[in-house]
């Protein structure tokens, strides 16, 4: 199973709070996000994946709005 899978199955509460907290927030968004390359859609997410290195704290803010709204993160 993937990391994808795994982070979408975990409880919404869970998803938020590891969004929310600075450090492990960028430390998810490179895990979920490396996981995505590897198992699909590789363009778009080695993209992210580059962009997640510097700016891993903004995108996992960004994301945590997204998972709040939508359920998933943004481009997986």
């Amino acid at each position: 199973m993937s990391i994808v899978k795994s982070f979408n199955n975990l409880p919404r509460l869970i998803q938020i709070l590891l969004l929310l907290i600075p450090g492990v927030n960028w430390i998810t968004e490179l895990a979920v996000r490396i996981s995505a390359a590897l198992h699909g859609k590789a363009l778009a997410q080695i993209v992210v994946v580059l962009l997640c290195i510097p700016f891993g704290a903004i995108m996992g803010w960004i994301d945590l709005f997204s998972v709040i709204f939508r359920g998933k993160l943004i481009l997986t």
